[in-house]
């Protein structure tokens, strides 16, 4: 059994259409889950054919009204109290200055919760929202356990090179000046140069499950000698087809390991393998339901025969859209999408499977500082990712199953924020 944590779910109430004119207004059912299984986030899917009911582009099968949902505020409800701060965490001082320097003073639900049972050295499995501090509820803990025995090492594995950086950066933050060091081993960089960081001294290794698996292969990372590993979010390994790889790193680490699992959600398929990889793992949830509270949801219906991407422009071009995260479910189709709005004078980036690592990583920047207006991604840019002040998440093209959506909108609406996810419906 998990020890929940949680605080009351999104309301469920209906929402007016977004678009031309308004009139329309349908339920949100945030209680419902979809049973459609998803691909990669770089596979392509079939296209359906005709417009079946409750079926919309790309063949999902969601009803539209679960994309329509008032929010209801976080800062509306009864805020959470811990039961600690992080001044009060049995880390090093070192570490609890950079974690107050970073601007970090009371934990959130999972950071309290987690943080002491990583200390003490259990297995954990968090279930916990996007966007609530994962990240930092197992650095902090593991970067103290490397400062009591030096020669620790940890392995972070994680769906995508954008998480697996963002991480590494993290963990830059949180160190310091302490000499503890990582290499970060993502496909789409340089294999050579991480090859020449895992020579030399490092206590972390941070990566995506087919690059590291290629550096084992080399016999570059020698997984015994990892004593702790993180599975960061698990369900979107698997939805990837990654558990193949991630059997074969964790046969190959030490039995008597610490291991920590960190997911948005658990399927049947990631319980059995909490049951394969974990032992006696102490399992918490603080989530608060399946969508954000915070997220004002509604759809843009687009009449048959009527140019979608003019409705899009449409919204684009009024004032409150100020930073717009587009999703797409082709990279052909983001690629062409994002250069039909350069074309029509938007400030807009694409990011996606074809793109490689530097030009992926120079989008989000321009993104996340505010440089460009619009960036248009496919699901690689789904999960994890923190960027801040994301006004509107909009499904230009719906997603292939519910989680996916809920994993979209989460980029949006983060912390005591409210934002808005419009998704395009015939």
């Amino acid at each position: 059994m998990y020890k929940q944590y949680n605080r009351s779910t999104s309301s469920g109430k209906p929402a007016s259409h977004y678009a031309n004119g308004g009139g329309h207004r349908a339920g949100g059912q945030n209680g419902q889950r979809s049973s459609f299984r998803g691909r990669s986030n770089n596979q392509s899917r079939p296209a359906s054919r005709g417009n079946s009911r409750g079926r919309f582009n790309g063949g999902s099968t969601i009803p539209s009204s679960r994309f329509v949902c008032k929010a209801d505020p976080i800062i509306k409800s009864a805020p959470y109290v811990p039961q600690n701060k992080f001044a009060d965490f049995a880390i090093n001082n070192v570490i609890k200055a950079n974690v107050i320097k970073k601007g970090y003073v009371t934990p959130t639900p999972i950071q309290d919760v987690a943080i002491p049972y990583v200390l003490s050295g259990r297995d954990v499995v968090g279930v916990a929202n996007t966007g609530t501090g994962k990240t930092a509820a197992f650095l902090i803990p593991l970067l103290d356990k490397i400062l009591k025995n030096p020669r620790e090492k940890v392995l972070v594995i994680v769906p995508t090179r954008e998480l697996a950086l963002q991480i590494n950066q993290e963990l830059m933050e949180f160190r310091g000046d302490l000499r503890i060091f990582s290499v970060c081993s993502v496909g789409g960089m340089s294999i050579s140069n991480q090859i020449y960081g895992l020579r030399r001294a490092h206590n972390f290794v941070i990566g995506t499950p087919g690059r590291l698996r290629d550096l084992v292969d080399r016999k570059v990372i020698h997984l015994a000698e990892f004593r702790t590993i993180v599975l960061d979010e698990a369900d979107r390994m698997l939805d990837m087809g990654f558990v193949a790889d991630m059997r074969f790193i964790m046969a190959g680490m030490a039995p008597n390991r610490q291991t920590l699992l960190f997911s948005a959600t658990i399927t049947g398929e990631l319980d059995k393998l909490i049951k394969e990889f974990l032992t006696n793992p102490e399992k918490i949830s603080v989530k608060t339901g399946e969508t954000a509270r915070n997220v004002e949801q509604d759809i843009i219906r687009v009449p048959q025969g009527s140019d979608k991407i003019e409705h899009l422009s449409n919204l684009l071009s009024k004032k409150e859209f100020s930073k717009v995260l587009i999703f797409g479910r082709t990279k052909h189709g983001v690629e062409k999408l994002c250069q039909i709005l350069v074309r029509q004078g938007f400030k807009a980036e694409s990011i996606h499977g074809d793109k490689n690592q530097n030009r992926r990583q120079s989008a989000l920047k321009a993104f996340r500082e505010n440089h460009s207006q619009i960036l248009v991604a496919t699901d690689v840019a789904a999960r994890g990712l923190d960027i801040p002040n994301v006004s509107h998440v909009i499904n230009f093209e719906v997603p292939a199953t519910y989680e996916d959506y809920v994993h979209r909108i989460g980029r949006t609406g983060r912390g005591d924020q409210v934002g808005t996810a419009l998704t395009f419906v015939n």
